[in-house]
Order: C-alpha cells, then sequence, then structure tokens
C-alpha cells in the first residue's frame, strides 16, 4: 500500500510543490525535516516498502512517532528510518 497525503493526519505539514521528486529511492544523509510532508511519506512508504504486510493504522501509528517521539539527535532520513527499525514498530 502506498501512503498518500490524505492518509496523513497531521495538518501540521508544508507541502513544496514539485518536491516530490526529490524524495525517491533510499534515505540519504539530507536532513530531516518533521513538518515536510513529502519528506515524512517517503519515509512511511520506504520504511512500509520493507515489510510484507502494511496497513493505513500502521502508516498513522509511524506518522505519529514521528511527530511525537523523534529524538533531537535524529536529524537525517538515515538517522530517522534506523531509529524507525530500532522501535521495531508493528509493520
Amino acid at each position: 500500500m502506498q501512503f498518500l497525503k490524505q492518509d496523513l493526519d497531521g495538518g501540521h505539514y508544508h507541502w513544496a510543490a514539485g518536491d516530490e521528486h526529490l524524495y525517491t529511492g533510499q534515505p540519504s544523509r539530507r536532513r530531516f525535516d518533521k513538518f515536510n510532508g513529502n519528506q515524512v511519506l517517503f519515509l512511511i512508504n520506504f520504511y512500509s516498502s520493507l515489510s510484507e504486510r502494511v496497513s493505513l493504522k500502521e502508516g498513522k501509528s509511524i506518522e505519529r512517532r514521528i511527530l511525537d517521539d523523534l529524538p533531537e539527535d535524529a536529524k537525517s532520513e538515515v538517522a530517522v528510518f534506523n531509529w524507525l527499525r530500532k522501535l521495531a514498530l508493528p509493520v
């Protein structure tokens, strides 16, 4: 399942038009902004792509964890992805 903009619960995101193409492939050392909707979607979808089963509920759980629990030292996409993996979220 591909998570889309309308699947996210947060209304706090900014959406830069045309930025979607920047967020493909694997997470990089690019600075992570938890208020960038395109970047949050990218990480949710990348993380979910590594799982055999994905649901809307699980994607929303990842979104909530990024918003509420992301450590201050998780500054890059790679760091956020590694943090998500350590949480062993049920994905």
